[in-house]
């Protein structure tokens, strides 16, 4: 098997890096999306196999023990996420390249993993403000959940310069259009 490269997006809830990662597999068809396991509900339109793996906590657990995951984190209170090998090796298998959307600190794990061939980038929104207003907008979350994701916003915002490249989204279509020219970038050289 040919091991492809890996091009992780990193951010707080509501930054962007879902709407870039979209941009960028409508733009790069050399890309496909990793889709990760969780043990949260669905929200909305959400589709499991597609854009999570949606699982029972105890059958995420059972996965855990046998070291099916490359990462994973229990990214708010009895909520885990987590990265399957079985996925990459999937997409690996296809002839493509790896996107993820992942929490902070998993796409940190990615690239201590993988190295040089992985990309790690960090979606800085304009403020915390604005990234707390763009939460609110959502309407999907409990008052809870929302206090819970600004505090863990603030706590993933100071890890901003762990990453290859902090890419700033002030305006979603420019930081679209960087990302598209960095990834270009990274996997044709």
């Amino acid at each position: 098997m040919t091991q492809g490269k890996l091009v992780i997006f990193s951010a707080p809830s509501g930054a962007g890096k879902t709407t870039i990662v979209h941009y960028l597999l409508s733009k790069i068809p050399q890309l496909e999306f990793s889709i990760s396991a969780t043990t949260r509900e669905s929200r909305g339109t959400e589709e499991n196999n597609k854009d999570y793996y949606f699982i029972s906590k105890e059958e995420f657990l059972h996965k855990v023990a046998k070291h099916e995951f490359v990462e994973f984190e229990e990214v708010y209170s009895g909520t885990f996420y987590g990265t399957l090998k079985s996925e990459i090796d999937r997409i690996w298998e296809s002839g493509k390249h790896v996107v993820f959307d992942i929490d902070v600190e998993g796409g940190l794990r990615l690239k201590k993993k993988f190295g040089d061939d992985a990309l790690a980038v960090f979606v800085q929104p304009p403020s915390m403000e604005v990234l707390i207003q763009r939460l609110g907008s959502r309407g999907t979350d409990s008052a809870e959940k929302l206090k819970e994701r600004i505090s863990k916003a603030g706590k993933e915002l100071s890890y901003a310069d762990k990453f290859d490249i902090v890419l700033p989204n002030n305006d979603l279509q420019t930081a679209c259009e960087e990302a598209e020219k960095l990834i270009k970038e990274f996997l044709f050289g």
